[in-house]
Order: C-alpha cells, then structure tokens, then sequence
C-alpha cells in the first residue's frame, strides 16, 4: 500500500484527486488537520512520511513545496504550472511518445499538463512527430471549458448568477499560461494562435485545431489524418480514436470522466481535429492519478473513471 498526501487538497482538482484516491484499497491517504494546512513544519512531516506528494497548488507556493520535499524520499506529482517546461522534471503526458511513459515510471518529480495544453498537445504531437505538420505551421487552436477551470472565485461567479452566463473569451492578448509548455512539448517554432473560451457549464472540455492540407508537409485527407492518430494512440489506455466523423460535439460530454476522445472531420483541404475531455479529469486530478499509477505500478486505469 502506497502512503499519498496531497497539499492543496481543497481546491477543485485536490478535491476530485482526494476523491478517486479514497476509493482505492492500495491507498493510505494521508491527511492534514485542517487547522495545521498552512503549517509548513506540519506539511514537511506529513511529506517525509509519504511515498507520492500531490502538489494542487499555486505556482510559487508549488514550487516551495517541491523545494521543501527535495531531501526527502517521497515522489512529488505537481498539478500547478510551476515546472512543466523544467529540465529536472518530467511532464506527465504519458501518450507523448513511447519513452515517455518510461520516463514517468521512473520518475521522481513529474509535472502534470495544463488543461488546455493537454488537448493542444494531443492533437498536435504525433502530427509534427511525424512530419506531416511543419513545426513552424500556422497553428490556431480554439479550446471551451466548463467553469471549474478558473477555480473557486469562478465557480462562485458563474454559480451566483441568476441569469446565466454567456460564454467569454479570455486571454485574448495571447499570453496564456500553458502557451510556453505547447511550445515546448510539441517542439513547436513559435507558440499558435489561442482562442480559450469558458461556458457556463461545470466541467468539460474541447479543443479543435484546424488544418489546411495546402500547408501540410504532403496531400493528406481526414481518413489519413484519424490513421496517424489511430497508430499514435493504439496503446493508450485512455485515449480513444472515434471512427466517424461528428457532425457536432457538446463540450461536457466527457464530465466526470478521466478520459479523452479525439475526433477527426472536415474535407480533403480543410481538417477540424477535435479532442474531447473534462478539464478536471483527463485535464487534471485524472492525469495525475495516471502518473501515480504508473509511478507506483499500478493498473494505468487503477481508480479511474472511463465510461
């Protein structure tokens, strides 16, 4: 039995992460008195008695925690924007490529994908993996979120509304926090074009990225762009590869899942690829319990919700 401690485990994503862990029977958790969770001395012990650390926290208190943790022999998985672009950790994308999974199973510090990015990364990856998109192709992505993704302040503001909120557009000035790891992670020339936009629905997630087959590296049509996916993805456990072509997509199909699915439409000169997902379970406390997983040796689905 696997010793967890989670810091921050009463924003949305420790929340849900506190959950899917007090199912499991592989799972001590360990958890702080309320009156002592800002009680860095009492965070340290609770640490050094740990073997996995969850980080749900704010960057720079994520990264005092990780310094904190740095002699000790627990394993730190942090959900926070911190060090997703670090050279000391590992990003904790286990699709990313064959050795990087391998990478997370060894890992002892690894960094879980931005919500957004995840999507973006997905979609993009294996295409510049393989060559077929330029990595200096004019990329534009568009992503819609349910409200949880701003956390409790936003929770509360769409929450309170009588009238509902319409959907907003946000970080229009293209300095979105998970830009930087996008960059990075798809080795990309210059970071896309993002248009994030949140909805007033709870949790859920799409993103969609368009393609112009005339600026692609060859002729290629939506049956040839779902096969690079499908052959990307043929060994992931929680990734799955629609066959059809959708005529529409609802952005919280996916809520409370842990899950993605990626769709493939359009014609032979303009492609819409599509992943589908929540933003706090494939996005979030989901991806981080599959890093935990593998990790620890666990089933990759241990404690997760697919269906």
């Amino acid at each position: 039995m696997k010793k967890v401690f989670i810091v921050g485990s009463s924003g949305t994503t420790g929340l849900r992460l506190r959950n899917r862990l007090l199912e499991r029977s592989d799972v001590e958790l360990l958890e702080i008195d309320e009156k002592l969770r800002r009680d860095a001395g009492e965070i340290e012990r609770l640490m050094g008695l740990s073997d996995f650390c969850f980080l749900c926290l704010p960057d720079e208190a994520a990264r005092e925690m990780a310094a904190l943790s740095a002699a000790k022999k627990t394993r730190l998985i942090d959900a926070s924007t911190a060090h997703r672009c670090s050279d000391t950790w590992v990003y904790g994308f286990p699709e990313l490529s064959s050795s990087q999974r391998l990478q997370i199973e060894k890992a002892k510090r690894v960094a879980v994908p931005g919500c957004h990015a995840l999507g973006i990364i997905a979609l993009t990856a294996p295409l510049t993996q393989t060559g077929l998109m330029p990595l200096n192709y004019p990329l534009c992505c568009t992503g819609i979120t349910g409200y949880s993704g701003g956390g409790k302040q936003m929770i509360a503001e769409y929450e309170s509304q009588e009238t509902p909120l319409s959907p907003k557009q946000y970080a229009m000035a293209q300095s979105h926090k998970h830009l930087p790891e996008i960059v990075r992670h798809c080795n990309l020339s210059h970071a896309p074009v993002f248009s994030p936009i949140v909805s007033n629905f709870y949790s859920g997630m799409l993103i969609s990225i368009c393609l112009h087959t005339s600026r692609l590296t060859w002729k290629v049509s939506p049956d040839d762009i779902r096969d690079i996916y499908k052959s990307h993805y043929a060994a992931a456990a929680l990734i799955d590869v629609v066959d059809d072509a959708p005529s529409s997509l609802y952005a919280e199909a996916l809520s409370g899942r842990d899950d993605m699915q990626i769709y493939v439409s359009g014609n032979d000169e303009r492609i819409l690829v599509s992943a589908l997902y929540d933003n706090l379970g494939k996005g979030a406390s989901g991806a981080a319990i599959q890093c935990f997983n593998i990790m620890s040796g666990a089933d990759e689905r241990g404690g997760l919700k697919i269906s």
